[in-house]
Order: C-alpha cells, then structure tokens, then sequence
C-alpha cells in the first residue's frame, strides 16, 4: 500500500446531516438488517433441521441465504455507525475489505440465481432425469465453481482498485464502491473501467443467457400443460425469482457501466440500496417464506426449540422458585 501514503483513511457519505434523519436512518437500517437477517438464518437452519430437504434445490437455497446474509452485513452495519456515531471515517484497509466482500458476494448472488434457474428448468423440464443430471457431485461443483469464480475476479478488481493513487479520501457513497474509488484517483483509470465493462458484460451476458434460455424452455413446457393450477403454481414460483434477478442485475449493471454524466448522489445512492440492501431482504421471502415445506421446518424446528426450554425450565426452576422451595423445606 505504498501509493496510499497521501490517504490514511475514506470518508464515507452519510444519507443526512441532520440529526433527527440520522436516528431515523439507523432505525430503519436496523430493522431491515434484522429482518434480513433473521429471515436468511431461519431459511439456513429449517434447510439443515430437516433432512426432507436435503435436495439440490435447497442446498442451493441454504447457499443464496448464506450469501444474502454475509453479504448485507458487509455495508448496512457501517452505515448504521456512521448515522448513530456521526464518524464517517473508515481505514484503507477496511475500505479494502469492502470491495473484496462486495466483489465476492455480489458476484456468488448472481451466480447462485444462475444455477437455481438451471435446476428449476432440470426440474420442470426433464423430471425423469432431475436426481441423475442434479446429483449431489454435479451441485458441489456448480457450487465450488460459482464461489471460485467470484473470489478470483474479488482479487482482480480488488488489487486493481487499489493500485490506484488517490488524491481525496471523500467517497460520495455510504460503502467504498468501486466506481466511486474511480473518481477520486489521480491516476488514469481507463484499465480499470475497461476491466469491470467486461467482466460485467461477460458475466452478464452468459448469466442473462442462460436464465432466459432456462426460463423460455420452462414457460413452452409449462404451456403444454393442462391444468390451470400446476400453470399458476409454476408461475407463481418463476416470477418471484424472475424479479429478483432483474432488479438485482439491472441496478448493478447501472452502477458499474453507466457513464458519469448520468450520475447524481441521490440517484447513485438509490441504485446503491436496490442491489446491496433489497435482494438480501426480499430473498428468503420470496424463495423460503412463501414454500410450505420451509414452513413446516420452520415450525418443526420452532416447536421443538420450545419444547426443550420447557424442559429445561421443568428441571432447572427460577430463582424464585428455588428460594420457595428452599423456605418450605426450612
């Protein structure tokens, strides 16, 4: 980090100045946190709680929440200390840290969705073949291939970022986003905006492909089938992920590759949220939340948790009633 000796530390954006917006920021901030959070744990543990669900669709799900989870923690938190401390400042190495987690969970996401829309199309598509193509060597695969892919290209966006020279520590975003970084280099960052448009593109492209390929192959043989109820239940089921897919792709694809007359703080703020706070939220309700069979582990694993505090309360009395029963027997 030797070219980083005129910037110790970033300041990061805060969303206001006044203070009664800062509580009201940290507030809100927090309960998306939690509920993210809660939510994407919950789905983790009904998957590993019950055995009826350990199948490719869900081991992929467990996987999405995992990644939904980290990767919320990663910016909301800091966000959240800035409005309630007012200390905008981060170090270089935390700034480094962010883009490396950003780059690999926004990268596993996007993966991740690519290969559940693959496995639905196995799985609505060629049924007969589902367990023989969906094995459980081809998904360790898919998925040790999907994590791989997205910590390289983390490394390679991250040491070029951070190659740079920068002149000004003010960030005008509440995480250290790359494209930000960008604008307050003294050096030329042609390589690197050329390096992200590519990479983005590519990945881009191959994933959009392969989603909508998968899909229309879904959608024509859903078409062939009769009943109105398995149409609407198959339905229900894509479109969620369909809209998730989008808005995640589309805003990220316009932070990363839209050229800067198109951009304000306001504007870069708002993209920022939609593809690093929304998907991490809305994930687990429409992919956990709304599956029957993740609502009854959910509530297997709820009843028995009460079950065993009942227990343990049964043989470990209060404090209270220890010191009744003490009495009575003095």
């Amino acid at each position: 980090m030797e070219n980083q000796s005129t910037v110790n530390e970033f300041i990061l954006l805060s969303f206001s100045k006044i203070r009664e917006q800062q509580i009201l920021h940290f507030l809100v901030f927090l309960t998306i946190y939690l509920v993210a959070l809660m939510g994407n744990i919950l789905v983790i543990l009904a998957i590993v709680y019950d055995h009826n669900l350990h199948s490719p669709m869900y081991f992929f799900l467990a996987n999405l929440s995992l990644i939904d989870a980290c990767y919320i923690s990663v910016t909301v938190p800091k966000s959240m200390a800035i409005s309630l401390t007012n200390d905008r400042r981060i170090s270089v190495y935390g700034c480094v840290s962010q883009v490396f987690l950003i780059m690999i969970f926004a990268g596993a996401e996007l993966s991740f969705l690519t290969v559940m829309a693959y496995d639905r199309y196995v799985a609505i598509c060629l049924p007969l073949q589902y367990m023989k193509i969906m094995n459980w060597n081809a998904c360790l695969q898919m998925a040790a291939a999907s994590w791989i892919t997205t910590i390289v290209h983390a490394i390679v966006q991250t040491i070029s970022t951070f190659r740079l020279q920068f002149c000004t520590s003010h960030i005008q975003q509440f995480f250290c986003d790359i494209p930000k970084l960008w604008r307050i280099s003294c050096t030329d960052t042609m390589f690197n905006e050329w390096l992200v448009v590519a990479v983005v593109l590519m990945a881009g492209v191959f994933c959009f492909s392969l989603i909508f390929i998968s899909y229309g192959f879904i959608f024509l043989t859903v078409y062939k089938i009769q009943s109105s109820q398995s149409q609407h239940k198959v339905f229900s089921t894509c479109t969620p992920h369909l809209t998730v897919f989008s808005l995640f792709f589309s805003t990220a694809i316009f932070s990363y590759t839209r050229p800067r007359a198109l951009s304000s703080i306001s504007l870069d703020l708002l993209s920022a949220v939609l593809y690093t706070v929304l998907p991490p939220v809305m994930n687990p309700i429409i992919y956990s939340l709304r599956n029957k069979d993740i609502h009854q582990a959910a509530w297997k694993m709820s009843n028995k948790w009460f079950q065993f505090h009942r227990v343990i309360s049964n043989t470990f009395p209060p404090k209270s009633q220890i010191f009744i029963i003490e009495k009575a027997m003095t």
